[in-house]
């Protein structure tokens, strides 16, 4: 027998004659409370000790992220100008996006709107994954050109007042955005006409 087979054999043993005179002393209730404040204890240490590794680690992720920045800062030439705009658009991009989330909420609240549930998308877009799979389906679907104009002829007003109202509302939407993207009411700003 070699000499590393005898020794792991020596040490199976030793490990096997430690492991009897261990007393298992689990249905007392002792054993019981001893483990529920160890547990408690262990989580005590672990949120202390992770408090300890955010608080201490909080500055060093902020001093990289700063040394980074600065040192972005000056490299220069077009990529220079590139991250000086984008640096430069962090700011209101984050304010703005809180703002946008903070609006969505009270409409959300105010039109008692709730997000639909997997059914009702499952329901919605089976027909759509059906013509997608077997697009000579599409004719029978209930997109089919035919069937949506069955829909808007047999739509009572109130459905076609909330249609012209969202239809307005999107045609409405989209003309700020342009007039917003102008910076313009008519037109686009640039050089005056010139004639060929």
């Amino acid at each position: 027998m070699p000499a590393t087979a005898s020794r792991a054999v020596l040490r199976q043993s030793q490990f096997l004659t430690r492991r009897s005179a261990v007393r298992y002393a689990s249905s007392t209730s002792e054993a019981a409370s001893k483990a529920g404040e160890a547990a408690s204890s262990a989580a005590s240490k672990a949120s202390e000790g992770l408090s300890r590794v955010s608080s201490s680690a909080g500055p060093a992720i902020s001093s990289a992220a700063q040394g980074l920045g600065s040192a972005l800062r000056k490299v220069g030439g077009r990529t220079g100008k590139v991250i000086s705009f984008v640096d430069s658009m962090i700011p209101p991009t984050v304010y703005y996006s809180k703002v946008g989330l903070e609006l969505a909420k009270l409409v959300f609240r105010g039109q008692n709107m709730t997000p639909p549930n997997l059914a009702t998308f499952q329901t919605f877009f089976q027909p759509l994954t059906n013509v997608f799979r077997n697009p000579a389906a599409f004719k029978n679907s209930s997109f089919a050109p035919s069937n949506i104009l069955a829909r808007v002829r047999s739509a009572d007003k109130k459905q076609l007042a909330v249609a012209g109202v969202t239809a307005a509302e999107v045609i409405g939407f989209f003309t700020v955005g342009e007039i917003v993207g102008r910076m313009n009411i008519v037109g686009y700003k640039g050089q005056s006409e010139h004639h060929h």
